[in-house]
């Protein structure tokens, strides 16, 4: 897993690589409206259009109509709408006269094409600036150039360049031009004040294809000669194919082939019920394995792990011990969480062209050029040779990073010799899944005097361990003496990242725990927090990854906004604040009782992402994170026997219904700061400001996900 992040977190410094117009390596399109006069329109078909290459980036048609490519996966984030609209802002051009495309993979010319981690604003913010402003300022000195003036003298706007004469010039009547033009260096960038399209909301470009079913994802996704494939696995994690018999499976209307590839095998049809259909029919052996996993065993060695010593230090600040041994009183809990399926709403697929000239992949993934690179590797072939598109994703939340499904299908392509297009079913989906891990944390915090003097957070985790970052984040740098120590159990059981890895546990533990603390010393909850942020604000350690002062500011906003300090009979609110992935958040929910359980109403949340480039699509990115964050907190149950999943589809998976959703409202930071991400930071919060409103309704302390569970096994009473 620690691996895995780590290629996520690639350096700023390695995506702003030297390039001839944009140190980001986007390719960026761009075919501007005719000179924008009144009686040009735009038009209808823009695929007829003469486009000029103005260089590796920028392409801009005789007429200058306006096309800009977005590089990155798109995953429901809004990079697609987003990434564009930052180019659009430094490029001068109206951002309802700009036509958005989704880029292919392209090693050469692009860098960072990953949807994870939620950088792609955040490393990208810089290079797209440039990208755009750049480009004006080239079409600018190509203008100056045609009227013989010096370029200082002209300006841009709007897709229109002016002289001092009041003549004026299209972008698209000196494409050609300033394609030839040197590429100036040290450009000006414009100041936040002066922003027309960064900041003002902006409809998702993808909305009215998305509502009128245009095919966009991956599953709309057909070929000439293409068949459907469906994949028979392993029933078990750690089983592995014996024998099979296809004989009534090739009897079934619209099986074409059977093809078999390691421990799974492929059945080819027409359409996807004859694959699905005649997978049914595959008769398999599998091996017998004693040692196959179980939940019960998961539970019972993590908390042997906890129990240990043997433990990978990941910080240490003073010494923990001594402060444990000289307290008033030590407080320990310690928290479980169980796997957990991603269930994005578009099942896994992809479809693979293998021939002797390329490799055509089309399909929705998180990491197109690690997929590549990996399929190029399986193949035998020149990474040069992938040609892969990128779909629109149907979700993701970490699950399309690992690309297996595109792997398979290029292997069976390769070996069925045909095109293919491999389709999960959702039991498929659910049941042969890379999982969020299985983890329990400990933690134990000494009180003396009235004060927190050390802290120590162990983990205990199936496959991996929390990524380097974390130890860093709050409350590191807050308490004199502070411990994070990880250990991991090794699974046959496939784990990797799910929307904000590790922290989307870590965080809900986290806070409940700092509210206990904060009954303990009789502070208000929102006050302990910032007492200890106090510690870290004049910090010199540079491994601490968060700001104290924002931290804080953001608390104090959600403080203001849900009237934190205003009670009222009935309602219960509970607070959790946390920083990931660059964003601070925090969160204030409110819940009532029905029928002996809790019912989450509202979440107020305030959020510091710097300067926030699309507020409708920032909006909906927290909205989602927390109704994600409550909605497995509260019911995400999964576990295994015998290796098997203990859930195959949603009649028996629960996840949050639309008449149990809360309002949710969103408050941002205001300051000019560089954004960061949004996809996943609202989520960790949830979980937290859920629970602790629920200690207040119910007096009772939850330790383990998912909360609706605890509290039926319990048998919680609710407080009068």
């Amino acid at each position: 897993m620690n691996t895995q992040e780590n290629n996520l977190r690639f350096s700023r410094r390695n995506f702003l690589r030297t390039s001839a117009l944009a140190s980001g390596g986007l390719l960026v399109g761009f075919n501007l409206f005719t000179a924008c006069k009144s009686e040009a329109k735009p038009p209808v078909d823009i695929a007829n259009l003469n486009f000029n290459d103005f260089n590796a980036f920028i392409q801009i048609a005789d007429n200058g109509y306006v096309s800009i490519f977005s590089p990155n996966p798109e995953i429901g984030q809004g990079v697609k709408t987003s990434m564009p609209m930052i180019i659009a802002e430094e490029l001068d051009v109206e951002w309802d006269k700009v036509n958005v495309v989704q880029a292919k993979y392209n090693k050469k010319e692009y860098t960072r094409q990953v949807a994870g981690g939620s950088q792609s604003i955040r490393f990208g913010w810089d290079a797209l600036r440039q990208t755009g402003a750049t480009t004006k300022q080239m079409l600018i000195n190509a203008a100056a150039v045609k009227w013989g003036v010096d370029a200082s003298t002209c300006k841009a706007s709007k897709g229109i360049i002016t002289n001092e004469k009041g003549e004026t010039l299209g972008y698209g009547d000196v494409v050609k031009e300033a394609a030839s033009l040197e590429v100036p260096e040290n450009v000006k960038l414009k100041k936040p004040s002066e922003y027309t399209i960064i900041g003002k909301d902006a409809i998702n470009v993808d909305l009215k294809n998305i509502v009128t079913g245009k095919p966009l994802f991956g599953l709309d996704y057909k070929a000439e000669g293409m068949s459907y494939v469906s994949v028979l696995r392993p029933p078990a994690f750690g089983q592995t194919l014996v024998s099979f018999d296809d004989t009534e499976t090739k009897k079934v209307t619209g099986v074409t082939q059977v093809v078999k590839f390691g421990d799974k095998v492929a059945v080819l049809g027409t359409n996807t019920w004859a694959a699905m259909k005649g997978k049914k029919a595959l008769k398999a052996e599998w091996s017998s394995n004693k040692d196959l996993e179980n939940t019960e065993d998961h539970n019972r060695i993590l908390n042997g792990i906890l129990d240990g010593k043997d433990f990978e230090v990941r910080r240490n600040d003073g010494n923990v011990a001594s402060a444990f041994k000289a307290a008033d009183k030590v407080i320990e809990r310690t928290y479980h969480s169980p796997f957990l399926p991603h269930n994005c709403l578009e099942p896994m697929n992809f479809y693979a062209d293998v021939t002797s000239e390329r490799v055509h992949l089309v399909g929705p993934i998180q990491t197109p050029q690690w997929t590549a690179g990996r399929i190029a590797k399986l193949l035998n072939r020149e990474e040069n040779e992938i040609e892969l598109e990128m779909t629109r994703m149907g979700g993701g939340f970490g699950r399309r990073l690992y690309g297996d499904f595109a792997l398979e299908a290029a292997e069976i392509s390769n070996l069925a010799k045909k095109p293919v297009k491999v389709v999960f079913s959702r039991e498929d989906d659910m049941t042969d899944g890379i999982y969020r891990p299985a983890i329990k944390y400990r933690i134990a915090a000494s009180i003396k005097d009235g004060k927190i003097t050390g802290y120590h957070l162990k983990e205990a985790s199936v496959n991996g361990n929390m990524y380097d970052l974390i130890p860093n984040f709050f409350p590191a740098g807050c308490i004199p003496n502070y411990k994070v120590s990880t250990k991991n159990y090794q699974s046959k059981i496939t784990t990797g990242a799910w929307r904000a890895p590790y922290t989307n546990f870590l965080a809900y533990a986290e806070q409940s725990f700092f509210d206990e603390i904060a009954e303990e010393l009789g502070i208000d909850p929102l006050q302990l927090r910032i007492d200890l942020l106090q510690n870290v604000k004049n910090t010199t350690d540079e491994k601490i990854e968060y700001s104290g002062q924002r931290m804080e500011n953001t608390i104090k906003l959600v403080e203001e906004k849900s009237n934190w300090k205003e009670q009222k009979e009935g309602v219960y609110k509970g607070f959790a604040a946390y920083y990931s992935h660059n964003t601070h958040v925090a969160e204030v929910a409110e819940i009532e009782m029905k029928d002996g359980l809790p019912v989450v109403k509202k979440v107020v949340a305030a959020v510091d992402c710097g300067i926030v480039v699309n507020p409708t699509g920032a909006i909906n990115q927290i909205q989602g994170g927390v109704l994600d964050g409550i909605g497995h907190a509260m019911y995400g149950d999964f576990s295994f026997k015998n290796g098997k999943p203990s859930k195959k589809n949603f009649d028996t998976y629960r996840l949050i219904r639309m008449n149990e959703t809360p309002q949710v409202e969103v408050h941002f930071v205001k300051n000019e700061l560089s954004p960061t991400g949004l996809g996943e930071p609202g989520l960790p919060p949830a979980g937290g400001a859920v629970a602790n409103a629920i200690y207040k309704a119910m007096n009772s302390r939850l330790y383990s996900q998912p909360f609706v569970k605890e509290l039926e096994e319990n048998k919680t009473e609710v407080r009068g």
